[in-house]
Parts: structure tokens; sequence; C-alpha cells
């Protein structure tokens, strides 16, 4: 991997297991396997800021856990040169302990030094502005709460890629707005940053390039502006649709991303 490049993905896949309900279906079809993410290429250099783009169920989330490294591609090779944290909604919490727990546990994990780990606690009783709620379990916290602990902890760690996946759509404003000012501190500063919003002001604001996914697949990726209109006529086209429309559509895509059978031995394999 060349010294400028931040992540790499070479045909990457990642394939899912179904079980389907329908009574009809035979027995030996009861089990699907689909592609999430299919057959994706492309670069992120160091530095860079991408917006990941998609509609519901087209592949975004299953990016992010694959950028992040908690899931693994099936197909296809990933290099990633830095240390990466992803910030999602309970991404990386445990619901029975504290909070002050998590941070305890995320620091053992990464072998980090009781300074440090103090030093993490410090930044996210400043940063996340969540007072007692730091030392009761994580299970009683609303969702704008775990995604404070969640974002404070990651901020707090300084990994060189981050990566957002929609961790700015619950909570409060004046907090969303104290995350991208962070954000843009941590741009300026040369991180590399992978922001995943349905926010496409905010996409076109803070990114300096855009990525579109559309059913597991990449639709487009390149100019921020570019993508960005493109992904916007997209969906006021979809928008128009009649309901019918929109699943015949839904359907469609989801079809294309289902596995033959003349692969599905091989994929059983993978699966065990």
């Amino acid at each position: 991997m060349e010294s400028d490049i931040a992540i790499e993905f070479r045909n990457v896949s990642k394939i899912y297991k179904l079980k389907r309900k329908d009574k009809q279906v035979q027995k030996e079809e009861k089990t699907q396997y689909f592609y999430a993410l299919k057959d994706i290429s492309f670069t992120v250099k160091k530095g860079q800021v991408v917006g990941i783009l998609g509609t519901n169920g087209s592949g975004k989330s299953t990016m992010a856990l694959v950028l992040s490294g908690i899931a693994s591609p099936n197909e296809g090779e990933i290099e990633v040169n830095g240390e990466q944290a992803l910030v999602a909604i309970n991404t990386g919490l445990n619901s029975q302990l504290t909070g002050l727990e998590n941070i305890e546990l995320k620091g053992a994990l990464l072998g980090l030094n009781q300074k440090h780990v103090q030093e993490i606690v410090d930044g996210v009783i400043e940063f996340a502005e969540i007072g007692d709620f730091l030392y009761q379990p994580v299970k009683k916290y609303s969702s704008g709460m775990k995604s404070r602990l969640g974002f404070s902890i990651n901020l707090c760690l300084n990994p060189e890629i981050l990566i957002i996946d929609e961790a700015l759509s619950v909570g409060d404003k004046g907090f969303a707005q104290k995350c991208l000012d962070k954000m843009e501190e941590l741009k300026n500063e040369g991180k590399t940053i992978i922001f995943i919003s349905h926010s496409l002001p905010q996409v076109r604001s803070f990114c300096d390039s855009a990525m579109w996914l559309e059913g597991g697949m990449l639709k487009e990726y390149g100019d921020i502006e570019a993508v960005c209109d493109h992904y916007a006529d997209y969906v006021e086209s979809y928008n128009s649709l009649s309901k019918a429309e929109k699943k015949k559509e839904r359907d469609e895509k989801f079809k294309e991303r289902i596995i033959k059978n003349k692969k599905v031995s091989l994929i059983d394999r993978i699966f065990g």
C-alpha cells in the first residue's frame, strides 16, 4: 500500500445468511445468502473526508462495520493504514456495564495504562456531558446518551481513522453541533474521516468527497458535489413513485443481491 493511502478495498464482498419463513418454500431453499456488499473497490487517502450516502438497506452500516474491522469480508481484500474507531449507537458498548466501566474495558482491550485510561475518562466527562449517568448501566441510557458516550470515548482515543455511522442523528442539536465542531478540528488536523449520514446538507458541508452505495454496490465515488447531486436526484425520483412502484424497485434490488445456486455450495463452506 502506498504511504499516502489510509484505506484500500479490492473487490470486497460481505455475505449474510437469511432464513426464509415462507411455508411454500422448499426445505432446501429455506436458507438464502445475499450480498450486503458486493464487489466493492476504492481507495481513501490519508486526511480525506468521505461522506457515505445511500437509501435504507443499501449497505452503509455494513460498510461501517467492515471499515472498522468489526466485521470481516467474505471475499476480496482490505488494507488499512492506521488505527480506526467506529462511532455508532450501541456499537462497542456493553449495556450491562456502566459508562465508566465501558471506558475502562475499552482501555484494557487496547492495552492502555491506567494514566491513559484516566485521561480518557476525564475527556469523556468534559465532552459527553452526561453527568452521573457515567456511573449508571448503559442499558438505562437513552439513544442520545449512548451516542454521546460512544462518540466521546472514540474522540478521546484519538484514532487516525474515524468512522461515524449515523451517530449524530439522535440526541439534541446542540450536542450534534458540538460534535461537528470537534470533527472539523480533527479534519483540520489531517485525520481521515468516514462520515455516514442521511443528512445531505451535513455531508455536502463537511466532506470533500462522497460515496454512494445502492443495493449493496458502489454506485458512484468521487467529487462531493457531483455525487451528492446525483444521489439527491435519485432520492427525489424514488420518492415520486407510488407505494407499489417503490416496493417493486426494492424487491428487484434485493433479488439482484441473492446468491445464485451455482455459488451456494461455496458459501455453505464459508459459513460452515
